[in-house]
């Protein structure tokens, strides 16, 4: 324990930003880094609990209370190499994940939780920065092949872990870069792309192999790779998302929350934001850009936090965004106690930038002109009842509330359902189970086709990235189990990682 009166001497700050007329001029980052002495502060709070049960919020099981200390001792490697020994990418959770370890922070019950998500990014950059992340490269291969389907966070653990075994990796991906989601999802405002390319860069060199361009199921034949690999692992992540299928849905001017920020992201990166539309289900054939509209986001989760940034920056006339649920509570309740994760209400910095927020609310028809072009929403109030029956709350419509709201762009955000079947799935014949996901047993990880197993969202629904991380952690130690008869190389999630030498 760094400081036995951290916790009483220091309360929870974060890192300073950028002021919001600076940031809205690029899609940089702009969270600034922690001085040395807030970091030595930030770190002293953690009070080293009997039972520290910010390992069990978090999915990865990261030791937090051993790596708070080191970094309090400013034992920078040891603090890098206990981060590393339970998370591959703390430079993605550290800078995207909603941090449910600091939900469970026992700090939490009566101040502030400890600043963990900042701390974990601050060790992985001081880590770059000072030369102690290196190539990881196994002495001894095993001769097995195992390719992973997807460059998504599950898919990018599976295949890290794998390699540390000793096994040779590819990576499909269909894209023309690795990364999914994190690339092609999450703003660069939020995580920047050199953060993605340095780590394939380091999986590269410790002999994992991309291959882009390559769509399972459509340019590369499953079967090829049944037969030349001794296991597949399907990270597709869950790609297909939920629709809003009410008059005027086919009106120009309404789309998915994807296909509007990918576009983005390829712009920031430099290429044609429309290339390949014609093959990809996720990108529009047209520019969309909400400059001088009145855009409408439907959905309150991160990804519609994510168009509202993306729409500040492209100068939106005005940013609305709808959430079907009443406006949650401040803090905790009775109904949600510590150590839970709360759901309370959470204002992003997309939020601080600029947005009108409307809870329990409904969409009922998108309304056009005369062209075909989308001009206003119809909306109405909603009212949350709970029936006397006990069965779950049900929502009524509140009478004279109904009215329409201007609207050029309307984004719909509102998740996703299941992985695309179309192509890989469906060529291949997996099980599926009722939500339309890939069926696989719980703790083994492997689908109904022999030597194919499956991780992520794929296999879970949509979730979070750390969630996905530790899928393809686990997953990999049941393929590495798998190849070599029983006996894995791989430790479980809490455990350090053991190379096969």
């Amino acid at each position: 324990m760094g400081k036995p009166t951290g916790f009483l001497e220091f309360t929870r700050e974060l890192p300073g930003k950028k002021p919001v007329e600076e940031r809205l001029k690029d899609y940089n980052e702009f969270v600034e880094r922690y001085s040395d002495e807030k970091l030595n502060q930030q770190s002293a709070r953690c009070m080293n609990c009997g039972i520290p049960f910010c390992h069990s919020g978090c999915p990865l099981g990261n030791v937090i209370p051993e790596f708070n200390d080191a970094i309090y001792r400013k034992s920078w490697q040891e603090a890098y190499e206990i981060l590393a020994s339970t998370n591959n990418f703390p430079e993605f959770t550290g800078r995207i994940c909603p941090a449910p370890c600091e939900s469970a922070c026992v700090l939490g019950i009566n101040q502030p939780a400890v600043a963990i998500e900042e701390i974990e990014k601050h060790i992985i950059e001081i880590a770059f920065d000072k030369g102690f992340v290196k190539p990881r490269k196994p002495h001894v291969r095993t001769g097995k092949k195992v390719a992973v389907v997807g460059s998504g966070p599950a898919g990018l653990a599976a295949a890290a872990q794998l390699n540390y075994a000793g096994h040779s990796v590819t990576v499909f991906e269909r894209d023309d870069k690795p990364g999914g989601l994190l690339r092609y999802g999450i703003p660069d405002f939020k995580l920047e792309k050199w953060v993605i390319d340095r780590r394939i860069k380091l999986m590269e060199e410790e002999g994992v192999i991309f291959r882009c361009h390559a769509n399972v199921g459509e340019n590369v034949r499953i079967n090829d790779l049944l037969r030349e690999y001794h296991a597949i692992v399907l990270t597709g992540g869950s790609t297909v998302p939920r629709d809003l299928k009410i008059p005027g849905r086919e009106l120009k001017g309404v789309y998915y929350a994807m296909q509007f920020l990918k576009q983005q992201n390829k712009r920031n990166a430099g290429l044609d934001p429309l290339a390949n539309a014609n093959i990809e289900s996720n990108i529009f054939s047209e520019n969309l850009l909400a400059t001088n509209k009145n855009v409408v986001v439907i959905g309150g989760g991160d990804t519609g936090s994510d168009c509202v940034g993306t729409s500040n920056r492209h100068k939106a006339k005005s940013v609305t965004q709808f959430e079907l649920l009443p406006k949650p509570p401040a803090g905790r309740t009775e109904f949600m106690p510590w150590p839970t994760f709360p759901m309370i209400l959470k204002t992003s910095t997309s939020h601080e930038e600029g947005a009108n927020r409307h809870w329990a609310i409904a969409t009922k028809e998108f309304i056009g002109d005369k062209k075909g072009n989308l001009k206003a929403l119809k909306v109405v109030d909603l009212e949350w009842k709970v029936t006397e029956d006990g069965k779950p709350a049900q929502f009524v419509e509140k009478p004279g509330s109904e009215r329409e709201l201007p609207c050029e762009l309307a984004l719909l955000a509102m998740g996703f359902v299941h992985p695309q079947h179309e192509g890989l799935l469906n060529e291949l014949g997996v099980d599926l189970d009722s939500r339309g996901n890939v069926r696989a047993t719980e703790k083994e990880y492997k689908t109904s086709i022999n030597k194919v197993f499956v991780a992520g969202d794929m296999r879970r629904g949509q979730s979070l990235v750390v969630w996905a991380i530790s899928e393809g952690r686990e997953c990999a130690r049941k393929v590495d189990e798998f190849l070599n008869e029983g006996v894995s190389f791989l430790e479980s999630k809490d455990q350090n990682i053991v190379l096969a030498i």
